[in-house]
């Protein structure tokens, strides 16, 4: 029984192991690492950026080449203003347009950028003027449902209209 105890603990052992070894693997090849800090920093206003967290990923074309460092309200406008560094290698379009996308209906948020056809290019510092914000789920989900429940209520109001005329009709043929 002491035997079995052992090769038990010994088998557990190794499949923790193996779980720390494949944890450790997939933190350093999933592509989530941090941009450096030498990164070009740009920034861009928006009109909401709902569940969009400072270190959120910076793609384009699906691949990430920044990150989101930090998120203010710009007390004029009352806009979200982001701050991104991306990867220095890459020449933006000055006419390159960032939206606040999200990578499922229940993944995270991340900023995608778009770059345009310009022939000048964003410095560092630079800041990106075409943007959209996020997609509210719920507003969306609130309209349909509102608009839904409304052309039910008004087929309802038809078809009661109707069948009293119906009615009404074959009251004054008898």
């Amino acid at each position: 029984m002491k035997g079995r105890s052992l090769a038990e603990v010994a088998a557990g052992a190794a499949v923790l192991i193996v779980a720390a070894v494949f944890l450790v693997y997939a933190v350093l090849h999933s592509g989530r690492g941090t941009v450096t800090a030498d990164g070009m920093q740009l920034s861009a206003s928006f009109d909401r950026i709902d569940g969009l967290a400072n270190g959120a990923d910076v793609r384009i074309a699906g691949v990430k080449v920044g990150t989101v460092t930090t998120s203010r309200i710009d007390p004029e406008t009352f806009a979200a203003v982001l701050t991104l560094r991306v990867d220095p290698s890459l020449k933006l379009p000055d006419d390159t347009s960032a939206e606040v996308t999200s990578e499922g209906l229940l993944g995270g948020k991340y900023v995608s950028l778009v770059p345009g056809g310009s022939d000048k290019l964003l410095a560092d510092g630079g800041r990106i003027t075409q943007t959209q914000g996020s997609v509210s789920l719920e507003s969306l989900l609130g309209r349909f449902i509102f608009s839904v429940t409304q052309m039910n209520s008004q087929a309802a109001t038809q078809n009661g209209e109707q069948g009293a005329a119906a009615a009404q009709g074959a009251a004054s043929h008898r």
